[in-house]
């Protein structure tokens, strides 16, 4: 950014001088502090965040918003624990309202994607009792056998403290027991909010906040990086957002295992918590780029399009996101239970990228640790169907 475009982010008559002074902090390329993170959320208006968010952004990242091409698999929504926010999931004694896929099952919706250029699975769902450590294991070394070049990308931190517990082994041992089998890396989920009374609120049965930090930070010392996330939008407040978010913060300025963050919007149907009012779209854009602010060690912000819908995750690239997730194939119905945006949530490469680049940016597409695979910039769509 040019010394004049910089100038740009002071001409808000609201700013402030304490909002003065985070900008500069920002253009000096100096880490903020979780007092002046909150400051952000409580005092910034929307086009100065916008404006700091983007040109971090753009200076990581240029024009680059990427995707993937991937597909989710859910085992099973039966699941021991019981999330206040969770609409998907079904205790054990009601197993007559959800579903429990076979090893078999699964292998064969991985056979369903033979021949088609995906470059990653996402294997996440509820907490069986009967699905431990060692049947995924076995199931995970199966898919790799069957498509040994699929990234395999499974089991939120929740799923593992149960697995590893039922086995009787350490974190790290569990860890490279799935590693060894084929597992490439972790998701982000089941972080929720890491505020201890906030967290007893709405998942006190679950992984507690230490177990879930000690298990990413346990898969980048076994070579395994994950994602992280921050469900937001519920019975928390800005300075429990940013705590969070600090903690990862420290955690990345210990392992540098995490490839992206990933902000995920609280949807009130269909559970335990409908009497709260979803966060307005505001809200949500204020949250990515108070993301990109703060945490200043992740490259990449991910907006998970399928939650928030295509028309936010698309604004939501003027607000610090430089990565929308991937084409996802109708194959997920964890947020779609909830009442996301999206109920059937499938895009093809082509509406992805011209999703992207109806704003200006550059489509590209990734590999789950972010490498290229293709550059969609000015691709001709006339004579290809991809």
């Amino acid at each position: 950014m040019v010394a004049e475009e910089k100038k740009d982010i002071y001409l808000h008559s609201e700013i402030d001088s304490t909002l003065k002074s985070i900008a500069q902090k920002v253009l000096d390329d100096e880490r903020i502090t979780v007092e002046e993170g909150v400051y952000l959320f409580e005092h910034g208006e929307l086009g100065f965040l916008g404006s700091l968010a983007d040109y971090i952004r753009t200076k990581k990242h240029g024009d680059y918003t990427y995707f993937n091409r991937n597909f989710h698999i859910e085992p099973t929504n039966i699941c021991v624990f019981d999330c206040k926010f969770c609409s998907y999931s079904r205790l054990l004694k009601h197993r007559q309202e959800g579903w429990e896929l076979d090893s078999d099952a699964i292998l064969k919706k991985v056979k369903e994607y033979d021949g088609q250029p995906v470059t990653e699975v996402h294997i996440v769902g509820g907490v069986h009792p009967k699905m431990g450590l060692h049947y995924f294991a076995d199931l995970i070394q199966r898919i790799k056998t069957h498509r040994p070049g699929l990234h395999i990308k499974a089991f939120t931190a929740v799923e593992l403290e149960y697995m590893c517990r039922k086995a009787k082994v350490s974190f790290e041992e569990g860890l490279t027991i799935l590693k060894n089998h084929g597992q490439d890396s972790l998701p982000g989920g089941g972080a929720e909010i890491f505020d201890e009374k906030i967290r007893a609120q709405i998942c006190d049965d679950k992984c507690t906040t230490d177990q879930w930090l000690e298990i990413h930070e346990t898969a980048h010392k076994v070579g395994m990086p994950s994602n992280a996330t921050l469900l937001y939008g519920h019975y928390e407040n800005y300075a429990h957002r940013i705590d969070h978010m600090n903690r990862l913060r420290v955690l990345q300025d210990k392992t540098n295992g995490f490839n992206t963050f990933i902000p995920l919007k609280f949807r009130n149907g269909n559970n335990q918590m409908s009497d709260v009012p979803e966060v307005s779209i505001i809200e949500d854009l204020k949250m990515y780029a108070v993301s990109r602010i703060f945490l200043d060690n992740f490259k990449h912000i991910k907006a998970y399009w399928p939650m928030i819908g295509r028309n936010t995750a698309q604004m939501s690239l003027n607000f610090g996101v430089n990565d929308i997730d991937g084409t996802i194939d109708d194959s997920t119905k964890i947020y779609a239970m909830a009442g996301a945006e999206e109920q059937s949530p499938n895009l093809s490469t082509q509406e992805l990228c011209e999703l992207i680049e109806n704003i200006g940016r550059h489509p590209i597409e990734r590999g789950t640790l972010y490498n290229v695979i293709n550059d969609y910039k000015d691709f001709d769509w006339s004579h290809q169907k991809v």
